[in-house]
C-alpha cells in the first residue's frame, strides 16, 4: 500500500513500531485510532488487517481529505471528536475492539499550516480550532478578547504552566483595551513586556498550549475518551495512548494505575480493587535520540500501554 500518510513531512508518526507493537496486531483484529492526523499511524495499522478493521477518528477537514487515501474494505472514517467514541462505534456495530490508539500531539501538518494559529513560527489569525468549520466553537482570539482576568489566570497558569500567568493575564487585558488581539503577530507584541528573555519560544509554547487546551477543551474531552475505552475494549484488548505534556500524562498514567483520573482506586465491600486496566508500562515509553534528531517533535512524547481486565469498570 502506497499512502504519503506513512511518515512524510505532512505527519511523521511518533514512536510508530512501538506503538504498533504495544497494540498486538492481529490481521483480523478490530482496531480505532481516535486521533487520525495525517494518518501516519493508521497506514500503518490497516497494513496488517487481512479481515481486520479500522475505525480512525479526527474532526479536521484536512485528516478528512488525507483519509481518503486509504480507502479499502479495511478502513472506515469517522468524523468526529473522539470524546464521541463510544457512540459512534455502536453506530457502525463496531464494539468491542482488540485495540485502541490515541496520540495526542497536534498533527505536524496543522502546525505547519499558518491560518490555523497553532504555531508561534508564523504570523497568521489566533484560532486554534480543531475543527475549525465549527463555528460555534471559540476561538483563541475569541479567549484572549472575551475572558475576564481571573479566567486567563487560570487557564495560563492551569494549561500553560506558565510561572508568571497572573502578570501575564493582566498584560493581556490592559493591551486588548488598546485594540482586540487577533493574530499570533499581535499577541506576542502585546505580550513582549513580560515574556523572559533567552526563553521566548518554550514560554510562547506554555501560552499556545493553554489557549489551545482551552479552545477545544481537550482535558475534558480527554477525559471522556478514556473513560469509555473500559466499555469498547474487550477483555484482553490494548490501550495505547501518546501524550505530549505533564497535564495528559498524569490524566493518562492515573487512569491505567487507578481506574480513575484524581485519587485512589475504588474498593468493593471486601476491600478489592475494581480496575478496569492493567498497567503495562511502569514507566513510559519515551523516543529515542536517533528518533528525536529526526522529529523534534517526538522529544515531549511519552507512551503508555495498558490491558483491559476482566473485572468490571
Amino acid at each position: 500500500m502506497e499512502s504519503r500518510a506513512n511518515d512524510t513531512a505532512y505527519h511523521r508518526p511518533v514512536l510508530l513500531a512501538e506503538c504498533l507493537d504495544a497494540l498486538a496486531l492481529v490481521p483480523g483484529g478490530r482496531y480505532v485510532d481516535v486521533t487520525f492526523g495525517g494518518g501516519g499511524h493508521s497506514a500503518r495499522i490497516v497494513e496488517q488487517l487481512l479481515d481486520g478493521h479500522l475505525y480512525s477518528f479526527d474532526q479536521d477537514d484536512a485528516a478528512e481529505r488525507e483519509a481518503a487515501a486509504l480507502a479499502r474494505p479495511q478502513f472506515t472514517f469517522v468524523r468526529a471528536n473522539f470524546r464521541h467514541l463510544a457512540g459512534e462505534l455502536a453506530a457502525r456495530e463496531a464494539l468491542p475492539v482488540d485495540g485502541l490508539l490515541a496520540d495526542l500531539g497536534v498533527s505536524s501538518h496543522q502546525f505547519d499550516t499558518a491560518q490555523r494559529g497553532f504555531s508561534t513560527r508564523f504570523d497568521g489569525p489566533l484560532d486554534m480550532r480543531m475543527n475549525p468549520e465549527d463555528a460555534s466553537a471559540p476561538t483563541a482570539a475569541d479567549v484572549l478578547n472575551d475572558y475576564d482576568e481571573a479566567a486567563l489566570h487560570r487557564i495560563f497558569g492551569m494549561y500553560g504552566e506558565v510561572t508568571n500567568a497572573r502578570t501575564l493575564a493582566a498584560t493581556v487585558v490592559q493591551a486588548r483595551r488598546q485594540r482586540s488581539l487577533r493574530t499570533i503577530a499581535e499577541l506576542k507584541q502585546a505580550i513582549a513586556p513580560v515574556t523572559p528573555r533567552g526563553k521566548e519560544n518554550k514560554y510562547l509554547a506554555q501560552v499556545f498550549q493553554a489557549l489551545r487546551i482551552e479552545v477545544n477543551d481537550e482535558l475534558a474531552a480527554l477525559q471522556e475518551m478514556l473513560t469509555q475505552t473500559a466499555q469498547v475494549l474487550r477483555p484482553g484488548g490494548r490501550l495505547v495512548v501518546m501524550s505530549y505534556h505533564s497535564l495528559e500524562d498524569r490524566l493518562v498514567k492515573n487512569f491505567l494505575a487507578q481506574g480513575k483520573f484524581f485519587g485512589q482506586a475504588e474498593k468493593d465491600l471486601y476491600g478489592r480493587t475494581q480496575l478496569p486496566f492493567e498497567a503495562l508500562t511502569r514507566k513510559p515509553v519515551e523516543a529515542s535520540a536517533e528518533e528525536i534528531a529526526l522529529n523534534s517533535r517526538a522529544r515531549s512524547a511519552k507512551l503508555r500501554v495498558g490491558v483491559r481486565t476482566t473485572n468490571p469498570a
